[in-house]
């Protein structure tokens, strides 16, 4: 029972969190005249990852590698299937030019860079310091690319739709206070539901704690969708998955005594399809420079398939497939029906 109460009430302080932070980040994108999407990229991503970061660092210094390493895998196939799906079935995700040709090419680059660097077996510290590199690099180059867009309405104070700034601060603080808090409380009753089942850690880290974990991310995009504040939802979910990869799984790699280890099920199916969900952005990002609903759903769909593909994995089920059919299955899904409903939405109509 305890429990059960502790996974609403961080449900519901996650909605609420989610809720400022959009009202915060919206308007303080205004007052700098900074673009949403960068105000997406940057501050929300980094604030909704706050609790893989937490979990993540927490559990590589702890000697839990699965759990590290399961949680930014399982994180970031989370937030495009999930955050991006489900906050486009509440509406059509208008997608920025900036988006398709910058940011989602970053984040298909640092996690092909990820699979690279996990072949070996391990993260080592070389590898972390490279990974946070790279993350303060494109955080600095996003910030500069955000200044030098011009902004459709004035920015400053005055701008319509601007408030102070210690007001916007109060309300992003208060706002990832909140995600923080909502996101210990779920995640720690729903580690305690899996462990009842006897589920192992990697299990674990690849969905309960990853979903738990990305939760800020659904609250934080499907709310923004809804407010009208598109460039922020599509931003979140792809500026939190370049900070899981570079920044999150840099730090966690610098900071444990010992390399990271990768488990060998992350090596032969998670990471690849976690590369395969991030190549999978650019053709859906790039039909009509949106996320439309049937796409969304589809997203939703393969999430689906994913869990229930880990859950028979965790029973060992004699029906599955090989891990190597299992990704061209997951790549023909995810890549060839966006190739193919993006051909029948261009074919000519008789």
């Amino acid at each position: 029972m305890t429990d059960l109460l502790l996974f609403t009430l961080g449900a519901a302080l996650l909605i609420a969190g989610a809720d400022l932070l959009v009202r915060g980040a919206s308007r303080l994108a205004i007052g700098f005249g900074v673009s949403p999407l960068v105000i997406g990229l940057t501050v929300v991503a980094w604030g909704t990852s706050s609790p893989e970061i937490a979990v993540t660092l927490l559990s590589a210094a702890e000697g839990r590698a699965d759990l590290a390493v399961g949680n930014v895998v399982g994180s970031n196939i989370f937030n495009v299937l999930v955050v991006l799906g489900l906050a486009a079935t509440f509406a059509p995700l208008v997608v920025s030019r900036q988006l398709v040709e910058f940011d989602a090419r970053v984040m298909v680059g640092a996690s092909l860079l990820v699979l690279v660097m996990a072949s070996d077996g391990a993260f080592g510290r070389l590898d972390g310091a490279l990974l946070v590199a790279g993350a303060i690099g494109y955080t600095v180059l996003a910030i500069r690319k955000g200044r030098s867009t011009r902004l459709e309405t004035p920015a400053g104070p005055d701008a319509p739709g601007a408030s102070p700034f210690w007001r916007n601060a109060v309300f992003i603080a208060l706002g990832l206070a909140l995600l923080l808090l909502g996101s210990r409380w779920l995640v720690a009753a729903a580690i305690s539901f899996a462990r009842a089942l006897g589920v192992s850690e990697l299990v674990i880290g690849l969905t309960i704690v990853a979903a738990g974990t990305s939760l800020p991310e659904v609250a934080t995009s499907s709310l923004a969708a809804m407010r009208g504040e598109r460039d922020i939802a599509a931003g979140n979910a792809v500026g939190s998955n370049i900070a899981n990869l570079l920044g999150v799984l840099g730090l966690a790699a610098l900071v444990s005594s010992a390399p990271v280890v990768v488990a060998p099920g992350l090596l032969d199916l998670d990471l690849p399809v976690m590369a395969l969900v991030a190549v999978a952005c650019i053709p859906v990002f790039s039909s009509g420079l949106e996320i439309a609903r049937a796409e969304g759903v589809l997203f939703l769909l393969v999430y689906g398939i994913y869990a229930g593909h880990l859950v028979l994995l965790a029973q060992e089920h004699p029906a599955l497939l090989p891990p190597g059919i299992a990704v061209v299955a997951y790549a023909l899904v995810l890549i060839g029906l966006p190739l193919a409903l993006e051909a029948q939405r261009r074919a000519p109509k008789p």
